[in-house]
């Protein structure tokens, strides 16, 4: 059942008070939604295969699967088979205009993200969206902003989030157990990128695909495979490498553990900068600026990305064959090393016996349901975009001062790299034809 177009803020504002009691408002709350305890909500998914096909997973028992959407048929037709219900659409902006939808989980390559993020918010649906949020900074901010305004509940996909692991090593970093943190080092062994641009391309396109919506509202390219399912992670038109496909996902536990919300500086280090292909390895230096978070107060710090190359100064190579890609949090009392579902305080020998804090960071009933359950209840969740959205943006940030080759000074509230106005090419999106237009809600 869909919902009223009235922001949830305003009703929670009027509509409950008007009811005279506190009791009684999860239940108006609900029917606000459109959706009540006992109905599934309606779900619309963009981007049928891969990451979309996980969440079809995790939500087709608790939700029902209204809508599908993919601009290649030859992935569309199998998943639309087990779904014979679900209305099937080759444009996400018809998808989100089919009046029963709740909620739409966005799950398409990078740079359409913004795009349909902002098309399923304005029309009064809720939001799943694949991490990282967006490719830039400028459609993180307003996807963000637009979040805050419409009141939708919304989820970014970094389901590591929702682990027991991650919520251990926020208690322990948060309880004192080695210290104060000094700094933290984040390291993905993995890597994309490192390609040079085609020069040969096929004659036509396949009828399968729609290729003018595959680039959505990015510049103008001609049609290679080489630029479709999983490659386009190699290439700054559709995604950001492996620093935006993965950073995300580790960088979220310093993010969640520390309090942080955005860094003044970011500075790179990497191979030469192709203006077509993502770096094969990458190093980032971030710095956070000491901060107070209800009422405990944070010190400075340093964080440094790595990929491609592991950061063999901080550990063994042993230490690496056991962890592979990790966090490691360096306090004034002994380290704290994580992947994504093991921990470890280090040196071993030495917190061997430490006593460990009793778990007070309630566990997830799983990421997808978390949001499912936020709808229906008129509540929150742990990834939502005023979360997530500075996490990305901390992210992107680096590929900025990669690709200038510059130390970025950032202002965040600016959005602005003070020291380098060559840096805005990088941080601000370049949309083709009317899709600035439309991405801003602008008429005429």
């Amino acid at each position: 059942m869909n919902k009223s177009s009235l922001p949830r803020r305003h009703f929670v504002s009027s509509g409950a008070a008007a009811v005279g009691s506190w009791i009684s408002a999860p239940t108006i709350l609900r029917a606000q939604n459109g959706v009540s305890a006992n109905e599934k909500v309606n779900i619309g998914v963009v981007g049928s295969s891969g990451q979309g096909g996980f969440s079809i997973g995790g939500l087709k028992d608790i939700a029902n699967i209204a809508a599908l959407c993919d601009v290649d048929q030859n992935r569309l037709a199998p998943v639309a088979r087990k779904f014979p219900k679900a209305r099937t659409y080759r444009d996400f902006r018809k998808l989100v205009e089919q009046k029963d939808l709740d909620a739409v989980v966005v799950a398409t390559p990078d740079h359409t993200h913004a795009v349909a993020s902002v098309a399923a918010m304005r029309a009064g649906k809720h939001v799943y969206c694949e991490k990282p949020l967006c490719r830039t900074i400028s459609e993180v901010r307003h996807v963000t902003n637009l979040a805050h305004e419409t009141n939708r509940v919304t989820q970014m996909g970094t389901q590591i989030h929702a682990g027991s692991n991650y919520r251990r090593v926020v208690e322990l970093v948060r309880s004192g157990a080695i210290g104060e943190i000094n700094e933290v080092h984040v390291w993905v062994g993995s890597s994309t990128g490192g390609r040079t641009r085609y020069q040969q391309f096929p004659a036509s396109v396949p009828a399968n695909l729609d290729w003018d919506l595959w680039l959505g509202p990015i510049p103008e390219q001609p049609y290679h495979p080489g630029w479709t399912h999983f490659h386009w992670r190699h290439w700054w038109h559709f995604g950001g490498g492996t620093l935006a496909d993965i950073g995300c996902h580790y960088m979220d536990l310093p993010f969640w553990a520390l309090d942080l919300s955005h860094a003044i500086s970011a500075e790179a280090e990497g191979p030469r900068v192709d203006k077509d292909s993502t770096p094969v390895w990458l190093k980032v230096h971030y710095q956070f600026p000491s901060r107070v978070v209800s009422g405990r107060h944070w010190k400075a710090l340093p964080l440094t990305w790595y990929h491609g190359r592991y950061p063999n100064h901080i550990l063994t190579p042993e230490q690496h064959k056991r962890w592979g890609s990790g966090i490691l949090f360096v306090g004034t009392k002994g380290q704290l090393i994580s992947n994504y579902g093991n921990h470890a305080l280090l040196p071993e020998d030495n917190f061997k016996d430490a006593p460990r804090p009793a778990p007070f960071i309630q566990e997830s009933k799983g990421h997808h349901r978390e949001w499912i359950n936020a709808i229906v209840a008129d509540g929150s969740t742990t990834c939502r975009f005023d979360y997530s959205g500075p996490l990305t943006e901390t992210v992107l940030l680096g590929n900025v001062a990669f690709r200038t080759g510059q130390k970025i000074e950032w202002d965040y509230r600016a959005m602005e790299a003070t020291n380098c106005p060559d840096a805005e090419q990088f941080i601000k999106h370049r949309y083709r034809g009317d899709w600035d237009r439309w991405f801003y809600g602008q008429k005429g």
